[in-house]
This record gives C-alpha cells, sequence and structure tokens, in this order.
C-alpha cells in the first residue's frame, strides 16, 4: 500500500495578513494582481535579466546614508537614502531610495530600471502609485509631502508626480483590494494573453497560458501548434558532480573549486552552477556550503554508489500556503488516489511509447495488454488494487526491455543480456545501469520539488517512509521510461560502456569511477534534449518539463487547475 495516512488540522488554514503592505507590493498590484499574490502573499520569486539589472542600477540607492533625526526641526536640511518608514493607520511600509527633505517639506525620489513612457504625465501608472503609497507613509510620520520624483534611469529622465486627490484615493483603494486579496486565499486568474507576461521574471512560476488553457480559460494567441513559450527552452547553469574520494569543494571569489590536497581538480563558476552532488567521502568547506545555501543552490549527498541519501539547503520555501494544500490533499483517500491514478497511468504509456521506438518487432500483443492496463488504472478503487495493475505492467515492460538492446557478443564472463529487474544490489550491469540511473533522476525530482515549494517527503502514491522522498518518487514515475531508460539504452547500444567499466562486490555488479562519469555525462546531455511539450505545443528541455510538470501540479494542488496533466510523451 502506498497512499499515505495523514491528518491536517483544517479548521484553520487562512493566512495572517501583516498589518502593513509593502509599498512595492502596492507597485506589483497595480500591474498584475496575480503577480503581487505571488511574491507577497507566497513569499515566490525567480530572477531575470532585467531584476538582475534593475538590482545593479539600483546599487547606488542601496546603503543607508544620510542623517534621519527622531524630531524634524524646520531648517533642518535631510538628504537620506534607503530609509524604511512604516504608517499602520494606513496599513503601508515602504523603504524609500531617497528622501529628500528641507524641514518638514519632504519629496520621496524612486529609482526605476527602464525609460519613462511617452505620452502625457511620463509615467507609468504602477510606478505613481507606489510613489503616492511612500507619501502616505510620508505624511503619517509628521511630513508634508505634495510632490515625488520618479528616476528612469535607462533613460535618465526625472519626472515630477504631484499628489492629487485622485491619485491618492486610487492609492489608497489599492493597499485595501491587496489587503482583501491577501485575506482571501485565492491567487487570481492569470492575464490573458497580456504583453505584459513575456517581461515578468516570474513567468515560469505563473505559467500565465499554460493556467489559463487548462482551466479553460479559453484560447490563447500563441504558436501554430500551441500556447507562448515565455520560459526560456533550457536553464544554462549546469550541476557539479564531484565524485573523487577524498576531495574537497571549495570557495574562491565567485568559483567553486574541487580539490585533492593540494591539487586543484576541476573548478565551477557559481552562477553557472544549478546544484553541487558529491559521492561517497568528499568534503565541502564552510565558505562554499554557505555560499551555494545563500544562491539558492542545493548541496546533495551520495553514497560512493550512488544512493541518493540527503539534500542540503536553505532556508524551506516560504510558501505556506502551498504545503497546507499539498498535506490537505495527501489526507483525502480519493485526491490521493486520483493524483495516484494519473501517475501511473502516463508512466504505463510511456513505457508502450518506449518499446514502440526501441524494439525492432515491437510485441503486439503486449503492447496491447500494456494498453488495456493503462485504461484500467481508472477504474481501480484501492491503493491496493493500483499497486497490482502497475506491478503486472512493470513486469509486462521489463520482458519486453531485451528487446530494446542491440544484440552483441558477450566481452567475458559478462554481457548486456537482461532476464529481469532485481536491485538491493543489481546483479547485472544493466540493473546496475538502471538503478543509477532512478537515482540520478530521484535526485533532480527532489531539487525540483523543493525549490517550488511543496514537501519532497510527503506524497501521494508512495508511502511516506523515514528519509524517502515520497513526492519525488510519485512525480518521477512518468519521466522513468523517457529519460532514466533512454538513457540506460543509448550507453549500452551506442558501446559507450563496456563490461570492464563495471566490477563485481560478491554478488552486486556495481559501475567503475571513470563509468560513472561517462554515465552521468549522458543523462545530463537527455535532461538538456528538447522535447515537444503534448499539451502546449512548444520545445522545451526535459530539464524545463520537470519544472513545468511540478509547478502545474502545485497549481492542482492549489485549485487553481481541475486536474493535474501528466507528460505524457508522443
Amino acid at each position: 500500500m502506498r497512499l499515505p495516512l495523514l491528518t491536517v488540522a483544517a479548521d484553520d488554514t487562512t493566512l495572517a495578513v501583516p498589518e502593513c503592505v509593502p509599498a512595492r507590493m502596492v507597485n506589483e498590484f497595480v500591474y498584475c494582481p496575480r503577480l503581487a499574490y505571488i511574491e507577497w502573499v507566497q513569499s515566490d520569486f525567480a530572477p531575470n535579466f532585467e531584476t538582475v539589472d534593475g538590482q545593479y542600477r539600483h546599487r547606488a540607492v542601496e546603503g543607508e546614508e544620510g542623517r534621519l533625526p527622531a524630531e524634524v526641526e524646520d531648517g533642518d536640511v535631510i538628504h537620506a537614502r534607503s530609509v524604511w518608514l512604516s504608517a499602520p493607520t494606513e496599513n503601508l511600509t515602504a523603504r524609500l531610495d531617497l528622501l529628500e527633505a528641507r524641514g518638514k517639506r519632504a519629496t520621496p525620489v524612486d529609482y526605476k530600471r527602464g525609460s519613462a513612457p511617452e505620452g502625457p504625465g511620463g509615467v507609468w501608472e504602477a510606478d505613481k502609485v507606489q510613489l503616492c503609497a511612500q507619501a502616505l507613509v510620508l505624511r503619517a510620520n509628521g511630513f508634508e509631502c505634495d510632490k515625488g520624483v520618479i528616476y528612469y534611469s535607462t533613460s535618465r529622465t526625472r519626472v515630477e508626480v504631484r499628489f492629487e486627490e485622485d491619485l491618492v484615493s486610487r492609492t489608497r483603494v489599492a493597499v485595501q483590494e491587496l489587503r482583501r486579496l491577501a485575506e482571501s486565499g485565492s491567487i487570481p486568474a492569470p492575464l490573458s494573453d497580456s504583453p505584459k507576461c513575456p517581461r515578468c521574471s516570474l513567468v515560469p512560476i505563473c505559467l500565465p497560458d499554460e493556467v489559463n488553457l487548462l482551466a479553460g480559460a479559453g484560447a490563447v494567441d500563441g504558436d501554430e501548434d500551441g500556447v507562448r513559450r515565455l520560459l526560456p527552452a533550457r536553464d544554462d547553469a549546469l550541476a557539479l558532480y564531484v565524485q573523487q574520494q577524498g576531495a574537497r569543494v571549495a570557495k574562491s571569489g565567485e568559483v567553486f573549486e574541487v580539490w585533492q590536497k593540494n591539487h586543484r581538480l576541476a573548478e565551477a563558476r557559481i552562477f553557472e552552477t544549478s546544484q553541487i552532488c558529491l559521492f561517497g567521502s568528499i568534503q565541502i568547506t564552510t565558505q562554499a556550503l554557505s555560499e551555494a545555501v545563500a544562491r539558492g543552490i542545493p548541496v546533495l549527498f551520495f553514497s560512493s554508489g550512488g544512493w541518493f541519501r540527503c539534500i542540503a539547503h536553505g532556508m524551506s520555501h516560504k510558501n505556506a500556503e502551498l504545503r497546507i494544500a499539498q498535506f490537505s490533499t495527501a489526507a483525502s483517500q480519493k485526491a490521493s488516489l486520483e493524483l495516484a491514478q494519473a501517475f501511473v497511468r502516463t508512466k504505463i504509456e510511456n513505457c508502450r511509447t518506449i518499446i514502440r521506438r526501441n524494439h525492432p518487432s515491437p510485441p503486439k500483443e503486449l503492447l496491447a495488454r500494456l494498453h488495456r492496463l493503462a485504461g484500467k488504472v481508472s477504474s481501480t478503487a484501492s491503493a491496493e488494487e493500483l499497486l497490482g495493475v502497475e506491478g503486472l505492467a512493470g513486469k509486462l515492460y521489463y520482458q519486453a526491455f531485451p528487446g530494446l538492446l542491440k544484440p552483441r557478443q558477450a566481452e567475458s564472463e559478462w554481457s548486456f543480456s537482461f532476464e529481469g529487474r532485481n536491485r538491493r544490489p543489481p546483479t547485472d550491469p544493466v540493473n546496475a545501469l538502471l538503478s543509477y540511473a532512478y537515482s540520478l533522476l530521484a535526485k533532480d525530482v527532489t531539487v525540483t520539488v523543493a525549490a517550488v515549494g511543496l514537501d519532497p517527503y510527503v506524497g501521494f502514491y508512495h508511502r511516506p517512509r523515514y528519509g524517502r522522498p515520497a513526492l519525488a518518487l510519485d512525480l518521477m514515475e512518468e519521466f522513468r521510461p523517457i529519460v532514466a531508460d533512454s538513457v540506460v539504452l543509448a550507453v549500452v547500444n551506442n558501446g559507450m560502456l563496456t563490461a570492464a567499466d563495471f566490477l563485481r562486490r560478491g554478488p552486486a555488479v556495481a559501475l567503475k569511477p571513470q563509468a560513472r562519469r561517462r554515465f552521468i555525462e549522458a543523462y545530463e546531455k537527455r535532461l538538456d534534449t528538447l522535447v515537444t511539450h503534448p499539451v502546449f505545443g512548444y520545445r522545451i528541455s526535459y530539464r524545463r518539463v520537470l519544472e513545468v510538470q511540478v509547478r502545474l501540479l502545485a497549481r492542482h494542488l492549489a485549485q487553481e487547475l481541475p486536474a493535474y496533466p501528466p507528460f505524457r510523451t508522443r
């Protein structure tokens, strides 16, 4: 039985709303309510070039400089940077980039990336409202404030904004609407085919076109075969694997370095590193670990044989709302079974696809039986029954697996023959490769699940067990054949590994270190392969597909989507 038995106290799952709204979030709300909800209520954020460039341009006003006396006298001249003030009566808090004041009369100056818009006023509405929110904070703190300035750094334009009553009213309404939105606990629907989306850094989190399509919000204009691809096709950052026993990972400037005693083995630029994978007796210095945690780079620990043991990362994702929804769904036998059925049905269908693609003479009767089993999944009434269907499908799949391997003459006492799945420990080269591939895949899904804000250890199909990432194992089911098994077939059929790349320890068979390195390269290459998404029609890498699927699951758990759309390859 794999379904979890959990209890969730659901008397009050509404998250407390802070008394004061940050002025910057009022800007985001006016620009896009969904953006404000994701960034403020769910505490989720993803940088892109524009946000990083904006931080760089903003550096001139980041440091707290200048004097702001507790009591301002009429003759005081104030020129202070990064001033933090709050106004509970207005339900606002703000950090002012620059405060210029003479006595009680103050002028806030807000720095913005980009250019001032053409047309009347020369200022964006969201920026105008944010500046007005800062003025309301200043007024509540005893200043007189009837105008402010927005400086657009790209166009080097300084725009003056007058705080008329109409603008003040719109700002106060926006503050209260944002508070009501946060109190509701209901995320706003995405913008529909909006020109704002392509430049938004939160597009990979929000998935506006994808959610609109799956939620039945109507057709979305985009490419000929599907929705717009607003997220990058590939992730430029790569994993750093360290397998040399006795090595240590250190930090030097903006680089992670791998050392063996006094010899430097390798280096990787920090901003190009997505994760650090340590196999066996590898050390990592406090400085390197602290930098990885600060940059959101997970550090993963494996046994020397490749068993995924644990993960080290920073503070847990702040999206408590999402985890409450996850635990509530996991506590429901019905909801958990529906998700488990989706995972298993798609796994069986993807197994059929792998057989059809790689078998020289696909066995029609076996394919037909797999098809019938996939159809039977939806009618299973319990976890035990579903497990039985999955077990039978797996047995049929592995019966056909030898036909997917190209015939080759035995190179010694071993050959790459396959007589069925075995593990703990694997007793032949093919099973050793399968186990290693599944371990690597579990690692990547676990990292993705944690990055999205879900708890990797609370699943819907696999039963919770100490140290086992049950949700990651759930989600990787549909990717086992099309990612992990495909890598094994590639390295065996293309002759990338030979019998000399394996060693036997009693009944167990394992990869030698150099062979593991080649296998990891093949695995990473597979994750970087572009594939057409069967639902959305755009081409993205398998690594990006993992993220999209986990985020779609999160949208389903948050009740934005009626069902989880699994990844069924064509």
